[in-house]
């Protein structure tokens, strides 16, 4: 073999080969780089988005149940995050919902007032900020969460260490400032309804969420930040949502289970 053979041998091994090797390398040793990334050009894709689903439902709509069935089956599904936010407007015909807030209730009429809506109305599903639909029509729901898989997403790091939640986010180049919201929620609730329109029944709620509150206003920059609430020791999850502040658009999502 010629000197020159060799060295075209040389450089197709250094070109073909050799990355792969580091590559590994890196892969092994727990080193993983991602690329800087813009969501104003939405020019990256995150490995596992989650598109948001929120059930605005209450125990005491005799419509409800259909779609609280709905979203635990969404449960199974592992690109989708589903929230159940109980509403209270309906507590006073005959059951007052244990789970209801009129922090849900005034979220759900945030929404309707960004998406021109004449009233609130249950169950509605709210589909990553930026869809909506009656929470029991499953095909027009599942239509909208492959559309909304179109959203670029924000990578997020949520961990829990020493019983400290924390949060990091790296720098990207947003269109518009955004909300950092917290969520937590028990997975699973079974109550007995004695009174009202669901009087007799069992319901079973997914995911009912006992809190949400807004951390911290993003502009973009690198962020790292403790996550506190009343609930992070009585709830079985919490979830960080990135939310517009002017559109509702939600452009990232983690779950992690406490």
């Amino acid at each position: 073999m010629t000197y020159h053979q060799i060295m075209e041998h040389f450089l197709i091994f250094r070109r073909n080969f050799l990355p792969t090797v580091a590559a590994f390398v890196l892969i092994m040793s727990g080193v993983v780089f991602y690329p800087q990334s813009s969501i104003a050009n939405s020019d990256f894709v995150q490995s596992r988005p989650l598109v948001v689903v929120e059930l605005f439902t209450s125990q005491g709509c005799s419509s409800c149940p259909p779609a609280d069935k709905f979203l635990t089956d969404l449960m199974a599904r592992g690109d989708v995050l589903p929230l159940s936010l109980h509403v209270d407007y309906w507590d006073y015909i005959g059951w007052k919902d244990p789970f209801a807030s009129p922090l849900f209730t005034n979220r759900q009429r945030q929404y309707a007032s960004k998406m021109a809506l004449r009233y609130v109305y249950t169950p509605q599903m709210v589909i990553q900020g930026v869809y909506q639909a009656v929470g029991s029509r499953r095909g027009e729901v599942l239509g909208m969460i492959e559309q909304a898989k179109s959203i670029a997403q924000v990578p997020i790091t949520l961990t829990r260490k020493n019983g400290d939640i924390r949060l990091s986010l790296g720098a990207y180049k947003l269109s518009s400032a955004v909300d950092v919201i917290a969520v937590f929620f028990d997975k699973r609730h079974e109550t007995p309804i004695r009174r009202g329109e669901n009087s007799g029944r069992k319901m079973i709620n997914s995911n009912v969420v006992r809190d949400l509150k807004r951390v911290t206003r993003w502009d973009g920059d690198a962020l790292s930040l403790k996550i506190t609430s009343d609930w992070e020791n009585k709830t079985d999850a919490t979830a960080i949502v990135l939310q517009s502040r002017t559109t509702g658009e939600i452009i990232g999502a983690a779950q992690l289970d406490l």
